[in-house]
């Protein structure tokens, strides 16, 4: 062992037994805290409505083990979080009437979760659509529940859809999944691209989510789909929940060259906290072999494509998948991992074009960062590596509530000819 080494040990483990240090830490949590509790913080993304709120057995006033929910009223208190994106989520079912229909069903269900949790607890939550409504909540003391949907696929192929989302309160759409829908290419269908980006389709539902202040989310599209989108959106659009390619090599990042390119279209990355997405996993041999062998065996791309399976089938895959991962672990990634990849978007794209979009709820687990309880912890970690409180507000809320400002206002009003009722 190198003697440098053995005198940092030894120098680390005399400053942790020392009371004056332990002061100091204490100190820079503290500082830490009271700046998160008076910054305006948002999360972008959180799967809630489809892993929690349609459970009748689930109870958001109580503070659950973060295995089973990552978002409740005691943690979104402690986290200091004061809006949130509930995500009506859909996995790509198959493209037909039939398909579509359920998937407009699950839909009206999630929907329908989100209204009766907020009306459940109406001196905590209440609904919003704009940031003005947000903030003014946050001064009457409550917490805003914005609306996400990810997935166009219930959209299917009538356009009259997306107005009728946006009336239900969705304020962004993920163009798509795991897999390609009648909208666009994904950047993870285990087929490849269809369409080579947006679909005929796909293009008029960009231009009909510019007509009415819809957020456009290329967050798991193809490439081409998202220089697409950036080609034809007359507005900035968002990544909601994504990260950078540069630090997790996983085709569902943005490269460095997506991050300029979003930049310059005035848009914005959501840093997701998916620990795949944070940073390159390492695996071990046998891990590799056991993915491999399951990915053969259900004729898929990557584990998000489980998803995408007919429901028995997925059942069974997930089931599979759940073994597979507790038989073969992969160390977690961490909340210095997280802030890494903050450094990292805000270096390439700057500091006008990064926020938080955890995706809490749908799988993301780091060490120190395990629910939105833990959020300071983020905001103590980007404090301590220099970011500003100005910076830290841009990340936390500025720079999204400058992106739907923008698309509510580029909003148009529709001609006579193409006013639909939705």
């Amino acid at each position: 062992m190198p003697k440098s080494y053995v005198a940092a040990l030894l120098f680390f483990v005399t400053m942790i037994g020392d009371p004056a240090y332990a002061q100091t830490v204490t100190k820079q949590q503290a500082k830490a805290r009271k700046l998160h509790e008076r910054l305006y913080t948002v999360d972008s993304h959180e799967d809630t409505p489809n892993e929690n709120l349609l459970n009748p057995r689930f109870d958001l006033t109580k503070d659950n083990n973060p295995d089973s929910a990552q978002v409740d009223l005691p943690k979104m208190r402690r986290g200091g979080l004061d809006a949130a994106f509930w995500v009506v989520y859909m996995g790509q079912g198959p493209r037909n009437e039939e398909g579509t229909a359920v998937a407009q069903q699950q839909a009206q269900a999630m929907f329908s979760g989100i209204e009766k949790a907020v009306q459940a607890h109406p001196a905590e939550l209440a609904m919003a659509t704009t940031p003005a409504e947000a903030l003014a909540l946050g001064k009457a003391g409550k917490r805003a529940i914005f609306i996400g949907m990810e997935n166009g696929f219930p959209v299917g192929r009538d356009l009259n859809k997306v107005q009728a989302y946006y009336n239900q309160g969705v304020r962004y759409l993920t163009l798509c999944h795991s897999s390609n829908n009648e909208i666009c290419d994904s950047a993870t269908d285990p087929k490849g691209p269809e369409y080579q980006g947006l679909s005929p389709f796909g293009e008029q539902v960009v231009s009909e989510m510019n007509r009415l202040g819809m957020m456009v989310d290329v967050s798991h599209t193809s490439d081409s789909t998202f220089y697409d989108v950036l080609r034809l959106s007359r507005v900035p659009v968002i990544a909601s929940h994504s990260s950078c390619r540069a630090l997790a090599d996983v085709p569902r990042n943005l490269s460095d060259e997506m991050l300029r390119a979003l930049a310059r279209n005035g848009g914005v990355i959501q840093i997701n906290f998916y620990g795949p997405y944070v940073k390159t996993e390492a695996k071990s041999p046998e891990r590799v072999a056991a993915e491999q062998a399951f990915f053969a065996k259900w004729q898929i791309k990557t584990s998000l494509n489980v998803y995408g399976l007919p429901t028995e089938s997925q059942k069974e895959a997930l089931a599979e998948l759940r073994q597979l991962q507790k038989q073969f672990p992969v160390p977690l990634a961490t909340v210095q991992d997280a802030a890494n990849q903050i450094d990292h978007a805000v270096k390439v794209a700057g500091i006008d074009h990064v926020g938080i979009g955890s995706d809490f709820d749908g799988g993301s687990v780091l060490t120190g960062l395990r629910d939105v309880g833990d959020l300071p912890a983020l905001t103590e970690e980007l404090l301590r590596r220099g970011y500003s409180r100005r910076d830290l507000a841009k990340i936390w809320s500025g720079n999204l509530f400058r992106v739907m400002r923008a698309v509510e206002k580029g909003k148009s009003r529709p001609a006579t000819a193409s006013t639909s009722k939705p």
